[in-house]
């Protein structure tokens, strides 16, 4: 969990790269999700509309952008949180997650920070650009480590 001092204009936490995907992790998330469009597993269907094979879903780098900001800041303080489709994932890439602070402000008594996010490829191409408001609240800032336990 970072402070309000941490977060300063400009920071950004370490990146996350996740393993290769699989059409097994496609079919994972269209399973949870409900959205079972066969694009997504079914070559065949891939492949009729045009597509070399089948493709990630875009929700599932959604979700693992948010995440990898949950993770970091904590889902209890994420306000707002959006992303913008870019290009395909497709089996076998390797999604890196990153995150830097773009603004903070004290609204309302409440220590608001907005994050500028990005899911890329290990091509180099962008598969998804996000963004995220938090507050970083009072109570973080004084977590302190007791017997082992994060508070």
């Amino acid at each position: 969990m970072s402070s309000w001092d941490d977060l300063v204009i400009g920071y950004a936490p370490p990146p996350r790269t996740d393993k290769p995907l699989r059409v097994t992790d496609f079919v994972r998330y269209q399973g949870a999700s409900g959205d079972f469009n066969p694009i997504h597993h079914d070559p065949a269907v891939a492949a009729k509309a045009g597509y070399p094979q089948v493709f990630a879903v875009g929700m599932l780098g959604a979700g693992s952008l948010a995440a990898y900001v949950s993770d970091w800041l904590g889902p209890q303080n994420i306000r707002k949180f959006g992303v913008r489709f870019k290009e395909q994932a497709w089996p076998g890439d390797e999604l890196t997650y990153t995150a830097m602070v773009t603004d903070r402000r004290e609204v309302n008594d409440e220590r608001l920070v907005d994050l500028e996010l990005g899911c890329t490829r290990q091509t180099g191409g962008l598969h998804l650009t996000g963004w995220a408001t938090v507050v970083v609240t009072k109570r973080q800032e004084t977590c302190v480590v007791v017997s082992g336990l994060v508070c």
